[in-house]
């Protein structure tokens, strides 16, 4: 699919309108998102200390929202943070309402390709009290697409605010996973719902089967606090994804050539040594 030629999503930043100081290179005339600062990037020695950094920033995160407005909205991925939050049990859990960033269009008990099922044996069964918002199983991604949005919508503001300028939903805290191709969400390279700006809150994407939904990249962008995590090696990728975060972190790259790039004005991105040894000397790796 060719790029769309819409407006770029919010955060997005020229590069000819970066300052000095931002991009070390006035002039600049290709379109690229600026580089994200070091002081976001937080390395760790490995994947154990990358979860634990996970589950601190979501209880401070819980006991903040709790504290202003009664109530933790949270959007989490499948993957690897699933394992980061296994087990948990938090005494906040009946304060809190989770939704995902994606999921396939699957039946929700679906325990291989549902990443409801996923969580629900990892931890969500756990979590007494919890608000979860489902999807209704089917295979149908667009019509999924629309009844999580009518559900998201659905909600007071006291349990999920929303943004006064754009009336977008604004989660306390939403984890993000980053695919090697910089997919986040079901947010795909060079697809168009990576530039969407319809005000859509959740988007179908049909690109692989079965289909699935996905946030928007605003809704993504809107969340009060937003969280990148990567880490683990196999022996596939002795080195994990740490070309990934290079070129989400700094990389010459556009939300469309690789879509983690909307989110480096607002992601904090927690790292092991491992996914961080490729980025440059300025980002402590």
């Amino acid at each position: 699919m060719m790029a769309v030629n819409s407006a770029p999503p919010a955060g997005f930043v020229w590069a000819d309108d970066l300052s000095d100081e931002a991009d070390g290179a006035a002039g600049a005339s290709s379109p690229s998102a600026a580089a994200v600062p070091p002081s976001q990037v937080v390395i760790l020695n490995d994947a154990a200390a990358v979860g634990a950094e996970v589950c601190a920033r979501v209880e401070a995160a819980a006991a903040k929202a709790i504290k202003e407005h009664g109530h933790f909205a949270l959007s989490i991925p499948g993957g690897s943070v699933l394992t980061m939050l296994a087990g948990s049990a938090p005494a906040w859990a009946d304060k809190c309402t989770v939704a995902y960033v994606n999921h396939k269009a699957v039946p929700m008990d679906d325990a291989a390709l549902a990443t409801h099922a996923k969580a629900r044996a990892k931890f969500l069964d756990s979590w007494a009290g919890v608000n979860v918002i489902v999807m209704d199983g089917t295979s149908d991604a667009q019509a999924e697409a629309l009844s999580y949005e009518a559900q998201l919508k659905a909600l007071p503001e006291s349990t999920l605010p929303r943004d006064a300028s754009t009336g977008l939903p604004v989660f306390d805290l939403s984890l993000i996973g980053v695919g090697d191709d910089g997919h986040v969400g079901s947010l795909y390279p060079n697809r168009d719902e990576v530039s969407d700006t319809s005000g859509r809150w959740v988007l179908p994407v049909e690109m692989k089967q079965p289909g699935s939904i996905t946030l928007s990249l605003p809704v993504m962008q809107a969340s009060k606090e937003v969280v990148i995590a990567a880490c683990g090696v196999s022996e596939k990728y002795p080195q994990g994804k740490s070309a990934a975060m290079a070129r989400g972190i700094e990389g010459d790259e556009t939300p469309q050539s690789f879509p983690a790039v909307g989110l480096r004005a607002q992601a904090t991105w927690i790292l092991d040594k491992a996914a961080a040894s490729t980025l440059s000397a300025g980002y402590g790796a």
